[in-house]
């Protein structure tokens, strides 16, 4: 399973992750290092739920693209 992921820097320093396709599947990390391999427990306890409660797990048709826009 693949799942896209956003990274956002926070102002102390840490980074909070969310999985647009999980919602409310939200984690940080005082690293980047660290954010990527707790959202990947993230995301694991949350599908394991979906299964436990007979959810069905949702699936990204393609990997999201980012483009960052300055204004």
């Amino acid at each position: 399973m693949r799942f896209s992921v956003v990274l956002l820097p926070e102002e102390d320093g840490r980074y909070t992750v969310t999985v647009p396709a999980l919602p409310g599947c939200v984690t940080y990390g005082s690293t980047v290092d660290q954010a990527l391999e707790r959202v990947r427990d993230a995301i694991q306890q949350y599908v394991a739920s979906l299964e436990v409660h007979g959810e069905p797990v949702p699936v990204e048709p393609a990997p999201a693209q980012l483009a960052l826009v300055e204004v």
